[in-house]
């Protein structure tokens, strides 16, 4: 899978997410290998779009493709300031990926030290986190050739992911998570609190 992560700044969530919709109408039915999308805007206007093909071959060539060049030109006009998009050729998806009826997005970035190591952290966590954590519906680990990563949690709801964060976490847990953020930089939280799916049918 390859993965583009699209961030930037926007006025007017309203007009971004019919933006989006107009591309899944218009453009996604010629998107070879496009999968789906996950999106949303952060209460301080940060807009953020996961864009999953199947080959990053695939999302180069829809990049490429008139029609898109003309809808991005129309969607980069919504973004207060620069947009910042980053091609991920390393994804992990842990509890199948991120549910398109999910109420609630969490996006999680930052830089990797070890990427290798920290896909088997994560791998090791998602037994764990399915039996502990039923509002975590699953996840996205994408990560570029630079090691900044973006991961995107999708959770049942809001509430309930606030009431499951202030719980103490079990030992075993704990040191997963002790591990998983000793191998990350410069960390990053933008809360999706009314994130909305696209998804090839």
């Amino acid at each position: 899978m390859f993965v583009q992560v699209i961030e930037g700044v926007v006025a007017d969530e309203a007009a971004v997410h019919a933006a989006v919709e107009r591309w899944q109408r218009d453009v996604a039915p010629g998107a070879d290998g496009w999968i789906g999308g996950t999106y949303g805007v952060a209460d301080d206007g940060t807009f953020v779009g996961v864009v999953r093909f199947a080959t990053e071959r695939q999302a180069r060539a829809n990049d490429a493709r008139p029609e898109q060049r003309s809808r991005w030109r129309e969607f980069e006009a919504l973004f207060a300031g620069p947009v910042v998009i980053r091609g991920c050729s390393d994804v992990t998806l842990l509890l199948g990926g991120e549910p398109d009826h999910a109420g609630f997005v969490q996006v999680i970035e930052g830089r990797v030290h070890d990427p290798a190591r920290l896909r088997s952290v994560v791998a090791r966590s998602a037994p764990l986190l399915s039996r502990l954590r039923p509002d975590v519906l699953g996840a996205t680990l994408a990560i570029d050739a630079h090691g900044r990563f973006t991961e995107t949690v999708a959770f049942t709801t809001q509430a309930e992911a606030r009431a499951a964060e202030s719980l103490q976490p079990p030992p075993e847990a704990r040191r997963l998570i002790d591990a998983e953020l000793a191998l990350m930089d410069d960390i990053r939280y933008l809360d999706l609190p009314r994130p909305w799916f696209a998804s090839h049918r």
